[in-house]
């Protein structure tokens, strides 16, 4: 699937989640970019819970969550983990955003966020770490793919003018 571009109609998301605010079972980027006040969701995907670069994104996303949230951005994680999987991640590392598993990865193959890259210098097919920032319109406001996990918090950061 093509990568996305902004401006952009971002495709739905609802996906089994863990962490949702309001302790539901489900994520919806519809009702979260409804929210009002809100200017964004960040979607950002990421190819396995519990491994060193997913952690340290995912970290600094929680750090930074208090900063985004401040600025109407809520913060959604995607990957192809089960629910289970990413309970554990969360409890772990305190992580206190919406994590979505995208099992069959149709959603983050409609995002551009599936597809070959490389894995200690193989190409393997899987989840491309990529961020979409979707506005309350639907409509793509920041995409950005083959993201390094280390920093890439505080780029998007900048690139949404929090910084």
């Amino acid at each position: 699937m093509p990568r996305l571009a902004v401006g952009d109609v971002a495709p739905e998301l609802a996906l089994p989640a863990v962490g949702t605010a309001d302790g539901s079972a489900r994520f919806s980027l519809a009702e979260a970019v409804a929210e009002p006040g809100r200017r964004g969701v960040v979607v950002y995907f990421y190819p396995a819970a519990m491994t060193p670069g997913c952690t340290t994104e995912a970290c600094d996303f929680r750090d930074s969550l208090a900063s985004l949230q401040g600025a109407g951005y809520a913060v959604v994680g995607v990957s192809p983990d089960d629910v289970d999987k990413l309970a554990r991640f969360a409890e772990r590392d305190a992580l206190t955003f919406p994590l979505v598993s995208d099992a069959d990865h149709a959603v983050a193959d409609a995002f551009g966020a599936w597809g070959v890259r490389k894995l200690y210098g193989k190409d393997v097919t899987g989840i491309i770490r990529s961020t979409v920032v979707v506005g309350p319109d639907g409509r793509v406001a920041v995409a950005q793919y083959n993201v390094k996990a280390t920093g890439h918090v505080a780029r998007l950061r900048k690139a949404l003018g929090i910084d």
